[in-house]
């Protein structure tokens, strides 16, 4: 397989799905405030939404983008090593099957990242495009910042559709916020309480004001940033961006639930756009909302599932299209379900035990040629969460 991206991307990235993996083990959910668990997943929500006042109003109805994660990380693995090919075939399903109109290119690695969007454009896809290069200084990762927009700026200009997010939830990817060397670090001095408060918000906002300026210094287009859900950790200055952009791991029994949460986000009058969300693919995985990875044991060789685990595709398929529904009922500006595919999350129907895909918010779930080989072939196939967001993306016509 084709490798490509810069050197300090692939010795320093962390994926989002290594960093939700790396929060359940230290216990980071809790310790800045995570969506606790909910009630019972047997438990569904509500199906009356409270309508939007534009709804009401008789103005434009239901979410202007529908998209999908898309996470061009290095590979943890050769055998999951980064691949342009397998990325023309992803995109192209993405656009052709899935029926997106969006796609969240995010990840490290400014090759990886300009040859995803590049595609993503020429597929006639709306490109979100997230650089999320971390645990490398500040200079570093608003260099990788510029070089990615400068990118996005051109294919704005070509015509195509781009929006430039600054990244996600820098408190946790960029050093000197919260103390830590690196993001584990980090997390585990979240999760045992050794931070200030109020001088990581400080930081936080000094460098979020950084990377909004060096976003704006090399792109045109709309503004955002991925922020965490909780408003009490991280406080982002919206009057910085075009779109409010938010990552939603929420859960409730009641639909109308959702929506007096998300309704505190649409309080600075732009858009809402909520940059991820999903949940795992395990009888109740929702109520742990992004905690969904702490059933691996990641102590043992391979990672295990912990527990009596039972495996529901349904579930997890439930979350998604009750999520669009309530996000559409409220006339949202972007949904991006996370993930479209976790590579190192493989799907093991003969080991359950070694069912890391149970694990996993990837709507296609990765199977190994040879399971135990790191160096093996692999292909994905369609979870029923993949079919459900596909056939609500199509009734919406996108």
């Amino acid at each position: 397989m084709e490798n490509t991206g810069n050197d300090k991307a692939e010795s320093a990235g962390i994926s989002r799905a290594r960093f939700m993996g790396a929060a359940a083990v230290m216990g980071v959910g809790a310790a800045v405030g995570l969506p606790a668990a909910g009630a019972s997943a047997s438990t569904r929500p509500s199906r009356s939404p409270s309508p939007s006042p534009r709804a009401a109003a008789g103005g434009p109805r239901g979410l202007t983008h529908r998209g999908v994660v898309y996470t061009v990380g290095a590979g943890e693995t050769p055998g999951t090593a980064w691949s342009g090919r397998r990325m023309r075939g992803d995109i192209r399903v993405i656009a052709d099957d899935l029926h997106a109109d969006t796609v969240e290119v995010t990840g490290d690695g400014v090759e990886r990242l300009n040859a995803t969007a590049s595609e993503a454009a020429e597929r006639g896809l709306h490109v979100w495009l997230q650089p999320t290069l971390g645990d490398v200084p500040e200079r570093e990762i608003l260099e990788h910042l510029a070089e990615a927009g400068r990118h996005g700026e051109r294919l704005r200009k070509q015509g195509a559709r781009v929006t430039l997010a600054v990244g996600c939830e820098f408190w946790l990817f960029v050093p000197g916020i919260v103390p830590g060397a690196d993001v584990f670090e980090r997390i585990d001095n979240l999760e045992k309480g050794n931070f200030d408060l109020a001088k990581v918000q400080k930081r936080l906002a000094a460098f979020t004001a950084k990377a909004a300026a060096a976003g704006r210094s090399v792109f045109r287009g709309r503004l955002s940033y991925a922020a965490m859900q909780d408003p009490t950790f991280e406080n982002v200055d919206w009057n910085l961006f075009d779109i409010v952009g938010i990552d939603y791991y929420s859960y409730f029994p009641q639909r109308a639930d959702y929506v007096r949460e998300l309704r505190k986000f649409q309080r600075w009058g732009k858009p809402l756009a909520i940059t991820e969300f999903g949940t795992c693919t395990f009888v109740g995985a929702p109520e742990q909302g992004g905690m969904g990875w702490s059933i691996v044991d990641y102590g043992k060789t391979p990672p295990e599932i912990k527990g009596n685990v039972v495996r529901s595709e349904r579930v997890q398929a439930a979350y998604l299209t009750d999520l669009l529904d309530v996000f559409e009922s409220m006339n949202l500006h972007a949904a991006m379900a996370f993930e479209f595919v976790t590579a190192d999350a493989p799907h093991r129907p003969d080991k359950p035990l070694y069912d890391l895909d149970m694990a996993s918010y990837a709507i296609v779930k990765p199977i190994k040629d040879r399971p135990d080989d790191p160096e093996s072939g692999w292909h994905w196939e369609p979870k029923e969460s993949f079919h459900a967001v596909a056939r609500h993306y199509g009734r919406a016509g996108c």
